[in-house]
C-alpha cells in the first residue's frame, strides 16, 4: 500500500476502542420539537447521532493527522422513550476493521434503562481529498 492510504489510516485502530458521549435531553431534541401532535420524548434521529459521535471519538485519535470518519451504515433499534432533563449517554465500541471501514457495537442508556442498541459503520476518509470531492459537486448543482 502507499503511504496515506485508507488501510494505512486504520492500521493502528484497535478492536475493543470505546467512546461514551452524553447529552442532557432539551426541548428541542423530541420528535414534540418537530411534529406538535407528538410527545416530548427523544428523537431516534438524535440518539443515532449521539451513537455516531461516541463512534467517532472512539477512533479518531488512532487516526493520521488530515484523515477523519464519516457514517456510512446505521443499524439501530430504538427501545424506549426518554423524557425531556434526562441524561443519555451512547457507547460506541470498535468490533472490526476491514481496510477503510470500521465496525461498531453502540447502545444507549438514559440513567433507568437502555434506549437503543445497534451496529454502526463508519469509513475513513482524507479530509482534504473528501472536502475537495463535495465542494466540486456543489458547483455541479443546477
Amino acid at each position: 500500500m502507499t503511504e496515506g492510504s485508507p488501510v494505512d489510516s486504520t492500521a493502528n485502530i484497535p478492536v475493543g476502542a470505546s467512546a461514551s458521549k452524553s447529552v442532557v435531553v432539551t426541548r428541542d431534541m423530541t420528535v414534540a420539537h418537530f411534529h406538535a401532535d407528538m410527545p416530548e420524548v427523544y428523537g431516534t434521529p438524535m440518539m443515532i447521532y449521539l451513537m455516531e459521535v461516541a463512534a467517532a471519538d472512539a477512533i479518531a485519535k488512532y487516526l493520521p493527522q488530515g484523515w477523519g470518519s464519516v457514517g456510512a451504515v446505521v443499524n439501530v433499534k430504538h427501545l424506549a422513550a426518554t423524557p425531556v432533563g434526562f441524561t443519555v449517554t451512547a457507547r460506541a465500541e470498535v468490533v472490526s476493521v476491514n481496510d477503510r471501514l470500521v465496525n461498531f457495537i453502540v447502545e444507549a442508556h438514559d440513567g433507568v434503562e437502555k434506549i437503543g442498541e445497534g451496529t454502526h459503520t463508519r469509513s475513513v476518509i482524507n479530509l482534504e481529498r473528501f472536502e475537495l470531492r463535495f465542494r466540486a459537486k456543489a458547483g455541479q448543482k443546477r
